[in-house]
């Protein structure tokens, strides 16, 4: 049987971890209690005489008296915590003398405490949770309002209306309590991402409106003179101007936002020389239907948010009632009825508007987005997990089997064909060998991702969270594990079969396109369109990889950054897709020319492209968060990564020109680059080096328990960011080829980044729960503007 203690950690939901009831520090001050009881038991049983024996038999078993029956042990004080607030402050007091009376003192000090704190607690977001709610009904009155002004305005227009495309405007009129809402200008905004990953037909909304005021729903911010809003379209109601406002997620609502910037004056001018054409409305189809899908994601979180509530008030109750259970087990009083009355009258347990928001929620869910189908609103308000099959652990220990047996050998094989000496085949070097090292990285650093998501997991880092990822169809870590072993037993298996028909006297001529069949057969299942081998999570990593390419176009998630982060300890393995792609489009591999490419201008200056590819993209990627956030520490990000690339062009350069004055430049370059570098790993990403910290040079909040992994984890980075050290030593391993060793620093430095994704997603998460952060915040497309906007 499971414990409660580890029950209540395993259904607890994390980011509010600090806020629940700490059960653990109560069942500490219960164990005092039950030390003093065990070390007087013997004594108190030597020192009871008979009569007293026969008295409090006579006192148990009386009639007469009934204060005796049920004796108060305590009493439950209930006061307000200040004169101008409404928060119920508990406080007991001991009214019969425990064994340990002061242990107990302290024990009921610290469960009025926790009993405090959680009311507190929910009170806060009982009300973050109202307001949010209040906010998402009149969004839908406004959006009811403006859907049922486009049904009309297709039924007044005829059949053709139906053939109008989405990117037109519709021109009507729509009312509001018998005032007319007038239409000013059309652009789109820049706002936090959407959440919810829905399809675009999947679901619909009724249209029929909603009466009621339709008031103020939410403000932007503005910062920095930067324009963090546009509007899409602004409606009067009642004499509030309310604006349509579309988040800039892509490089089509990019451009019109800068449209919107160059030619808003135009657009004034001319909405005020208009005359009576500003009493009709004008919107936007496509705009609409992208204004609905934020109110659906926003229900989305409402929802999940609600039932993290509910969680939080079930958990915390039976927490009380179970420590309660053992302080009367170990001293023998009745005090869980007296107090648990007291617990379940407070606010948290009592107060019910939560559950009616809830199911407030549901219904216009069910009603607006999922066509009155429960069964289909249920699939996105309660996501089921997908159940992990023991299929999948048996595949990853035969995948497994066969990659060590298939590599075994291909060792062996190696070994005897003298491929990885330092006089090696050089063709075979060239050509083959850079294919397996491409999947050799690639695998290895998809396998540390799956360790990080075990450790993720079992330190209860809310990892889908961060990552934005749907619950539904996100890699559990088996599933990572299984891609690797059974691509990587692919791999070696196919290399293992070419370096056998290469042993037994085949020409190159003949075996060569293997390698480039093997690269191609990867390729065509990474972009297959059909729903097999991780269809979702296959087109995700393609859109990721896509708003990299188009970074300052995209809005930043940390998916996108993370991922960026990533392709930067892998330009090693870029340089050889480089040189792979090139080998095989041009048909080099027939002649096994593969010096080629190696010597054209094109290729050179392609190759510092590539080098300097994953900095850059990451460069302009703190630049769109520093033009959509307006925090400067982005801009210090910004320089980190153009610091790297100065280091990898000045090591580029001294690859082909190896003077001292270059390697000069490469060591200079390259200390600044490791000494910002550093900096921003210890403090900035994993948030350690804190000199007021009680845990010295680390932080105060630890997810791990062993400070020395830190500690080593700090060392261990620091090493591994000297791996550059090569370009100057020219270290390398006796008696094997000089690329095998180029490929073992390019692997420490993968091994660097698996363990840096750990400790960077610690300290997000640890920002979360300071914050209390579990639900994403969903901007809303309507918003109140002042009349001079």
């Amino acid at each position: 049987m499971v414990k409660f203690s580890k029950q209540f950690e395993g259904q607890l939901v994390p980011e509010w971890k600090e806020a629940f009831v700490d059960y653990w520090h109560l069942k500490k001050a219960v164990k005092k209690i039950q030390i003093f009881y065990n070390q007087n038991t013997n004594s108190k049983k030597h020192n009871t005489s008979f009569s007293n024996l026969i008295i409090s038999s006579l006192r148990r078993h009386t009639f007469l008296d009934s204060k005796q029956r049920e004796p108060r042990v305590i009493q439950v004080h209930r006061k307000l915590a200040g004169s101008a607030s409404k928060t119920d402050v508990y406080e007991t007091e001991l009214l019969e003398q425990v064994a340990d009376t002061d242990a107990a003192v302290d024990f009921f000090a610290c469960l009025d405490l926790q009993l405090n704190k959680v009311n507190q607690f929910y009170r806060a977001k009982e009300k973050e949770f109202l307001e949010r709610g209040e906010s998402l009904l009149k969004q839908m009155e406004i959006l009811t309002e403006l859907k049922a002004a486009v049904k009309k305005h297709q039924r007044a227009k005829g059949p053709s209306a139906q053939d109008l495309k989405e990117e037109e405007s519709i021109s009507g009129t729509i009312s509001c309590d018998d005032e007319c809402m007038k239409y000013a200008a059309t652009t789109e905004p820049g706002l936090e991402n959407i959440t919810g990953e829905f399809d675009k037909d999947d679901v619909k909304s009724s249209e029929s409106p909603k009466s009621g005021e339709l008031e103020r729903s939410m403000r932007m911010k503005q910062g920095d003179g930067k324009l963090k809003s546009v509007s899409n379209c602004v409606i009067n109601c009642q004499g509030k101007n309310l604006r349509i406002c579309i988040p800039v997620t892509n490089p089509a609502r990019t451009f019109s936002a800068i449209s919107y910037l160059l030619w808003d004056d135009l657009v004034n001018q001319s909405s005020k020389k208009s005359g009576p054409e500003r009493n009709k409305l004008h919107i936007n189809k496509k705009k609409l239907h992208h204004a609905e899908k934020m109110i659906r994601g926003a229900f989305v979180e409402l929802y999940k948010g609600l039932g993290y509530l509910k969680t939080y008030r079930n958990l915390n109750m039976l927490a009380f009632v179970k420590i309660l259970k053992k302080f009367d087990k170990v001293t023998n009083k009745q005090v869980l009825p007296i107090y648990l009355r007291v617990v379940e009258g407070s606010f948290f347990n009592s107060s019910d508007k939560a559950l009616k928001l809830a199911d407030e929620v549901e219904e216009l869910f069910v009603k607006h987005f999922a066509e009155e189908d429960k069964r289909k609103a249920m699939k996105y308000l309660r996501p089921t997990q997908r159940t992990e099959s023991h299929t999948v652990t048996f595949f990853i220990g035969l995948f497994a089997g066969g990659f060590v047996a298939l590599f075994v050998g291909y060792v062996i094989m190696a070994h005897i064909t003298g491929m990885y000496r330092s006089k090696s085949d050089t063709v075979y070097m060239e050509t083959v060998y850079p294919v397996l090292s491409i999947f050799g990285m690639l695998f290895l650093h998809l396998f540390l991702f799956g360790c990080n998501i075990f450790v993720w997991r079992k330190t209860r880092i809310n990892y889908s969270f961060i990552f934005e990822l749907c619950p539904t169809k996100e890699l559990k870590y088996r599933d990572v594990f299984l891609i690797c072993t059974s691509s990587m037993a692919a791999v070696v298996g196919v290399l293992f079969v070419h370096l056998s028909l290469v042993a037994k006297g085949y020409s190159y001529a003949q075996v060569q396109a293997i390698p480039g069949l093997l690269l191609l057969a990867f390729i065509i299942v990474l972009i297959c369109p059909f729903n097999v081998i991780y269809k979702s999570s296959r087109y995700r990593l393609l859109s990721v990889i896509r708003n990299i390419a188009l970074s300052p176009l995209y809005k930043v998630l940390m998916l996108d950054f993370f991922m960026a982060d990533q392709l930067c300890s892998q330009v090693p393995t870029l340089r050889n897709i480089e040189y792979i792609a090139c080998y095989y489009i041009t048909g080099s591999y027939k002649t096994q020319d593969y010096n080629y490419c190696t010597s054209t201008t094109y290729y050179k200056d392609l190759a510092y492209a590539v080098s300097f590819l994953p900095y850059y993209c990451r460069a302009l990627q703190c630049a769109r968060r520093w033009f959509d956030e307006g925090h400067k520490s982005h801009l210090v990000n910004l320089g980190k990564y153009v610091s790297a690339m100065l280091a990898a062009g000045a090591k580029m350069a001294y690859e082909k020109e190896k003077t001292a004055g270059w390697l000069c430049l490469v060591v200079i370059m390259s200390s600044a680059a490791t000494v910002y570098q550093l900096y921003w790993d210890f403090v900035k990403d994993w948030g350690l080096l804190q000199f007021n910290s009680k845990n010295p040079w680390l932080r105060d909040e630890l997810v791990l328990r062993h400070k020395f992994i830190y500690y080593f984890s700090l060392g261990l980075n620091l090493v591994l960011r000297l791996a550059w050290l090569q370009t100057v030593f020219h270290y390398n391993f006796e008696k094997v080829d000089y690329r095998v060793t180029m490929l073992f620093l390019a692997a420490l430095e993968v091994v660097r980044r698996g363990q840096w994704n750990f400790y960077r997603l610690e300290n997000e998460h640890l920002n979360n729960a300071g914050k209390f952060r579990a639900v994403k915040i969903v901007p809303l497309p309507f918003h109140e503007v002042d009349d001079q906007d």
